[in-house]
Formats: structure tokens, C-alpha cells, sequence
């Protein structure tokens, strides 16, 4: 595989290639293997299921803080939506699922990209 196709972070690679070929299903479907990172779910009482904006974020190795700027969502807002208080409208929702099959086009499209 090509390195453009890989991006280094933090002792890890991602294969974006392989990331944007995946459904939305299978993608979650991953995320909530990570046995590394597990997601609350809603198999224990009194806790919400991840919001898909948390799934998608931690995919991309960014804190709230890195993709609040990098996709210029404003903290709260991102707050608000992996914390269960709110849920992205629909617009958003389109936005966020371009940023998680394109991430970098996004960024680089907004002038966000990492230097990374």
C-alpha cells in the first residue's frame, strides 16, 4: 500500500483506503470491537450507547478538543451530541458522514489539515 494512503499517528496506522470502503455498519461494527477502547454500551444499566460522532472521532485519533477544530464544530455542540444531550439535525448528520468516509478532503477543504 502506498504511504499516501497511510497516515501515522501516534505508534498506529490507519488505512483511510480500507476505512472509506467500509459501510457505516461495518465501520461501527469495528469501532465497538476495539477491545482497547470500548464503547459504553447499552448493556449496562444507566449507561447511553456512543454516539456515532464519538465513534468517528476516536477512529480519527482526535480529542473532542482536535476535531472541534480541525471540522470547525463547536466544542458544545460536539459535546452535547457524544454525551447524549442532543442529536446532530440532519444536515449535520450528512456532514458527519462525509468527514468519516473523506476525513482529510474535509480538512483539507476547510484549510484545517494537521501538519501531522
Amino acid at each position: 500500500m502506498s504511504r499516501k494512503h497511510m497516515t501515522k499517528h501516534a505508534g498506529t496506522e490507519s488505512d483511510w483506503e480500507r476505512l472509506r470502503s467500509m459501510s457505516d455498519a461495518e465501520a461501527e461494527a469495528g469501532a465497538l470491537a476495539d477491545k482497547n477502547n470500548p464503547p459504553i454500551g447499552t448493556d449496562r444499566p444507566g449507561m447511553a450507547r456512543v454516539a456515532r460522532v464519538k465513534v468517528i472521532r476516536r477512529a480519527l485519533h482526535l480529542t473532542q478538543e482536535e476535531f472541534s477544530v480541525r471540522y470547525r464544530i463547536p466544542l458544545g455542540t460536539l459535546r452535547d451530541w457524544e454525551q447524549g444531550r442532543t442529536e446532530p439535525d440532519q444536515a449535520a448528520q450528512a456532514y458527519l458522514q462525509v468527514i468519516a468516509k473523506e476525513p482529510e478532503t474535509v480538512s483539507r477543504a476547510l484549510g484545517t489539515r494537521s501538519a501531522a
